[in-house]
């Protein structure tokens, strides 16, 4: 992909072990969840909730959730809350009456919320609609923990480019990331030979490959290991999420596409390998809690107790690992292909693989049908001439309503 060695290296320099943002001293960290009510924003408030006087929340934001959204900027005591529909705004207020919490509706009120300078964000907007509040902590300067993949797999050069200019501490939220992140360490980037996530397998790890095309929605959001929102679930059980996470390894860290491989791992114990020069392998592993990484990113460059299950290797007694099979989930072979093409691909990738996943949650699609979808808008995409080099955020998120549209069309071409 252009451009993504030279910033990658510097994003590795500047989230590196040696940074002290994130020591605040005695006095409590200031703290906003940008997606507090989905699974992300949830284990982060059960985190701050655990840590006595170490957070201090300025703002809690959601999509559509009033009741959600006020139970929790009640409970953390957050300043501000946010409401991304702006047509909920009185609801939310009216939620919020009796307390001191600012309420607050709409993008711009979100993205004001994300500008406001604090020691840590946790970014878990699911989608695009993240990108921009996302963007806009980037610019603060401070630290960001990123959990939302669009900032990544839709506008990585453009939001490196901003990480790099800032100072952004960026620590990944993802597990996998989260690990290669703490292998790594400052490791120089000609020292490393391939990096590994690893996969559960999902749900459909040994159905056979005709029994899927009849999975119910029920089947795809039955994920084994991992507590989930149903998008990420949905992902989860085509592997378009390793798809994405191989996207987003590529501009978190200095290595190439080819420097790039994944695992079907069961147990979902260790979350990534990485491969040194020497011919040393060296991985994290933890138990499947997202509290695990959360607590990294909240606390860099130390670390913070998590209530998380400890790690027991006899108990476990075995690890098991496999190659991923691409025929049965052909959403790696596409998102290794958009990878590879650079540019808006990656972008238009993701947006057809939202449209595609909402479908089949509404029941319009089969599981085999959002690949199909996503390597169809794809191929329109580049008829159309819409794959070419994002020149900056209007022209990425330009290009994702155009690549939903598009996919909207093959949808309903469709059902």
């Amino acid at each position: 992909m252009g451009g993504a060695g030279a910033g990658q290296g510097e994003t590795m320099a500047l989230a590196g072990p040696h940074s002290a943002k994130g020591n605040t001293g005695n006095r409590p960290q200031r703290l906003t969840v940008l997606g507090a009510t989905g699974s992300i924003g949830a284990s982060t408030l059960d985190l701050v909730a655990r840590s006595g006087t170490a957070f201090e929340v300025f703002a809690v934001t959601a999509n559509a959730n009033v009741e959600a959204l006020a139970t929790c900027a009640r409970d953390c005591g957050a300043e501000r809350a946010v409401i991304g529909d702006a047509t909920l705004y009185k609801a939310l207020k009216d939620a919020l009456s009796g307390t001191s919490i600012v309420a607050a509706a709409g993008e711009e009120a979100l993205i004001e919320a994300a500008s406001v300078p604090v020691d840590c964000t946790i970014a878990a907007i699911v989608g695009a609609a993240g990108l921009k509040p996302a963007l806009a902590a980037v610019q603060t300067g401070r630290r960001l923990g990123l959990a939302n993949k669009e900032c990544l797999v839709s506008a990585g050069d453009v939001f490196m480019q901003e990480v790099a200019r800032t100072g952004c501490e960026l620590i990944p939220v993802d597990s996998e990331h989260s690990a290669a992140f703490q292998v790594l360490k400052d490791a120089a980037p000609e020292s490393i030979e391939r990096i590994v996530l690893t996969a559960s397998g999902g749900p459909f790890r040994d159905w056979p490959i005709e029994r899927i095309a009849t999975a119910t929605r029920a089947d795809a959001l039955n994920h084994p290991n991992w507590s989930m929102g149903s998008k990420i679930t949905v992902d989860s059980a085509t592997m378009m999420n390793k798809g994405l996470e191989l996207i987003e390894a590529l501009h978190l860290f200095p290595v190439a596409t080819n420097q790039l491989g994944m695992l079907v791992h069961p147990q979902s114990i260790v979350h990534c390998l990485v491969s040194f020069v020497d011919g040393s392998v060296l991985a994290q592993m933890a138990e499947p809690d997202m509290r695990t990484p959360i607590a990294l990113a909240l606390s860099w460059p130390q670390r913070m107790a998590a209530p998380t299950k400890r790690l027991d290797l006899a108990e476990i007694s075995q690890l098991t690992f496999e190659a991923a099979d691409e025929v049965r989930f052909p959403a790696i072979r596409i998102a290794r292909a958009a990878m590879e093409r650079g540019g808006t691909a990656p972008a238009v990738l993701n947006a057809a693989n939202e449209i595609a996943v909402a479908a089949f949650l509404d029941g319009r699609l089969r599981v085999p049908d959002i690949a199909v979808m996503v390597e169809e808008t794809l191929g329109m995409a580049d008829r159309e001439g819409l794959l070419a080099d994002a020149v900056g955020l209007e022209a990425v998120i330009a290009c994702d309503h155009e690549s939903r549209r598009l996919c909207r069309k093959i949808v309903a071409g469709r059902t």
